[in-house]
């Protein structure tokens, strides 16, 4: 076996390690967020109160995207440095990449209590978000109702 060779074969070994380790690293990573999404992290643990049942339940939204990139390339180059000195040379290249990124985001849903009466579901009311949102509508409404009002905008006589 040619030197060469025997480099090809140890590159090809390598390589074929980097994408074994990329392979485990994505698995182990769709196992951490799919743990994100199991019962216990939308419900919480049960809390008895005398008859009472509470059980907290919380919304969880699970957010995840990766790539992963390879490359290789071998060519022949004529790189001219003069007009007398021509010189030929074989030009490899090798590349791969990968990234990836992910965010777990939870709020408290609900309440749900059990009682020997029956069992109900209280929600539970972000009452920040909803002046927000009042506050967020308003100034669109009164944009609109500005921007309505200017004559420039107004329809011209036909």
């Amino acid at each position: 076996m040619s030197d060469e060779n025997a480099l090809q074969t140890q590159d090809e070994e390598l390589e074929m390690l980097k994408e074994e380790d990329a392979m485990e690293i994505i698995q182990e990573t769709l196992s951490e967020f799919l743990q994100s999404a199991s019962v216990e992290a939308v419900y919480g643990v049960p809390i008895q109160d005398g008859d009472n049942l509470i059980i907290p339940a919380a919304e969880v939204l699970t957010v995840m995207g990766f790539g992963v990139g390879s490359g290789r390339g071998t060519g022949f180059s004529k790189e001219t440095e003069s007009e007398e000195d021509e010189s030929d040379e074989i030009s490899e290249g090798s590349g791969s990449g990968g990234g990836g990124g992910g965010r777990v985001l939870s709020r408290p849903a609900a309440v749900i209590i059990s009682t020997p009466e029956g069992v109900r579901v209280e929600p539970v009311v972000d009452v920040t978000k909803l002046g927000l949102a009042a506050l967020t509508a308003a100034g669109f409404m009164v944009g609109m109702l500005v921007r309505m009002m200017n004559p420039r905008n107004a329809l011209k006589d036909i």
